[in-house]
């Protein structure tokens, strides 16, 4: 085969190489769904406590990036911002989202031809007995030096399916570092509101251990005069060990989450945090802006991080489709071959060639990678979906939790406002001798759960707050510090 023949094939095939076989990826239309639940309400009940505020859903209003702005809380946005910067989470998925942007670029070389250079220097002797000489042959030195080239015509478009293939994995990467932001800004944020809420059932257990010790201490004076009996000292005795006897675990809850908040921030937990956090601290965001429910799909990370690998396994049919065609490989050099000084007149080699691949039989091989690659798209399809209903689930609990925070603060505020008065009430007719001891000691047992729930009901209105940002994809696509999923 000639040079012009080679040539004129290369030409001819470059003419079809703009053909990519496998299917042509396209983007899964956003669900038909009008809301998040079948009766959507827009604004939440209220309670005269604070952190019993109403809050209002405003329907297609878009997430700041920043949200954790809107608890007003100068402590929570200096460690969130702390763990950002420090995260080792964070680190290793901007370090695994750069090491797929690299495998992307290497990826794409595949596109260029390849060439090398080679050289040789060779100090030998030939024996002339094989071309009818006697005597010894001198010795002499071969040099060559040569460019060779090679260049896999893409002729069916495997390479650029592989290429879209590797675009996806980092594509992938790029929305699972937005998961991770979104992840750990939430978790800060909640763990922050639990140390808050520890905080504030210490704080009303420390003020129940304070009633019963008084109480405690004016039994023990009836006691003297002999106005109660023994029973009823020990009885209150036993109630404030009991209250006494909570401290430790809570204690312990508000060290665990202290070192959970050091370990956000890539710190040890015996390094100090400045940082304290208390309901009365943190505000609760009024106006919950409410993404629409088409918008869902494109600002939830889970959702776009499927979406890329429901695009890879696309793409990796059409790779699977061209390694069963055949694969036409052009190559050529040129140098200089001799003994003594190279590129010198009669010293020049080359050659000009192509090579054609077809595979005929390899045992099945890859007819079922095909068959495999399209049972991974499938099954991609399947977990796009999956991830997709997950969203809107997350979306719809989250709205039906705030929904039912705010009337648990409200009937909480009211048991608590009420067990108050019943103490009082049940405190003055004890002492007058109106009702027995039991009654009074019922009516401090049920003073301290309705205090200690109260305070965990406006603890979930915080909680559940951050997790409907969470849960609407936390806003990342107005951030402008993020640079590396940028």
């Amino acid at each position: 085969m000639n040079a012009r023949a080679i040539v004129g094939m290369a030409l001819a095939v470059l003419l079809v190489a703009g053909c990519e076989v496998g299917p042509d990826f396209t983007r899964p239309p956003p669900p038909k769904a009008d809301g998040y639940a079948p009766q959507p309400v827009s604004q939440t009940a209220a309670a005269d406590v604070p952190g019993g505020e109403a809050q209002r859903f405003l329907s297609g209003e878009d997430i700041p990036g920043d949200w954790w702005t809107l608890f007003h809380s100068p402590p929570l946005n200096a460690i969130i911002e702390r763990a950002l910067k420090a995260n080792p989470t964070l680190e290793a998925a901007q370090a695994t989202l750069r090491q797929a942007q690299a495998q992307l670029r290497a990826g794409e070389g595949s596109l260029f031809p390849t060439v090398n250079a080679n050289a040789s220097t060779t100090r030998e002797r030939i024996s002339g007995a094989a071309f009818g000489l006697t005597g010894r042959l001198p010795i002499f030195t071969v040099n060559s030096a040569s460019l060779s080239v090679s260049y896999l015509l893409d002729i069916w478009g495997g390479t650029q399916r592989q290429i879209e293939s590797l675009a996806a994995q980092a594509e992938f990467e790029r929305f699972e570092l937005e998961a991770s932001y979104l992840t750990l800004t939430a978790n800060v944020a909640t763990t922050a509101v639990a140390e808050a809420a520890l905080r504030g059932e210490i704080a009303a257990t420390q003020q129940i251990i304070d009633i019963e010790s008084q109480e405690l201490a004016g039994l023990r004076r009836q006691f003297t005069v002999g106005t109660v009996n023994n029973a009823a000292v020990l009885a209150q005795a036993a109630a404030l060990a009991q209250s006494r006897a909570q401290l430790p675990a809570l204690q312990k809850q508000l060290a665990q989450a202290r070192n959970q908040l050091v370990a956000f921030l890539g710190r040890l937990p015996n390094e100090d945090l400045t940082e304290t956090f208390d309901l009365a601290s943190i505000q609760l965001p009024r106006d919950l802006p409410l993404s629409l429910p088409s918008k869902l799909v494109e600002q939830r990370p889970d959702i776009r991080a499927s979406e890329a690998l429901l695009h890879q396994a696309s793409a990796e049919i059409g790779v699977a489709t061209a390694n069963m065609l055949p694969q036409l490989t052009l190559s050529g050099s040129y140098g200089s071959e001799a003994i003594g000084a190279l590129f010198t007149p009669g010293s020049g080699v080359w050659s000009l060639g192509a090579g054609l691949l077809q595979p005929l039989f390899e045992g099945g091989k890859l007819y079922y990678q095909r068959r495999a690659a399209i049972e991974a798209y499938r099954a991609a399809a399947a977990q796009y979906r999956e991830t997709v209903i997950t969203a809107f689930q997350n979306v719809a609990d989250a709205l039906r939790a705030l929904q039912s925070d705010a009337d648990a603060v409200a009937a909480q505020a009211a048991a608590e406002r009420a067990a108050l008065q019943s103490l009082d009430a049940s405190r003055r007719e004890f002492h007058l001798g109106a009702i027995s001891y039991l009654s009074l000691l019922t009516a401090e047992q049920t003073y301290q759960q309705a205090r200690l729930s109260l305070v965990q009901a406006q603890a979930g209105r915080f909680s559940d707050t951050a997790a409907l940002f969470e849960a609407l994809g936390g806003g990342w696509w107005n951030r402008t510090d993020v640079q590396a999923a940028r």
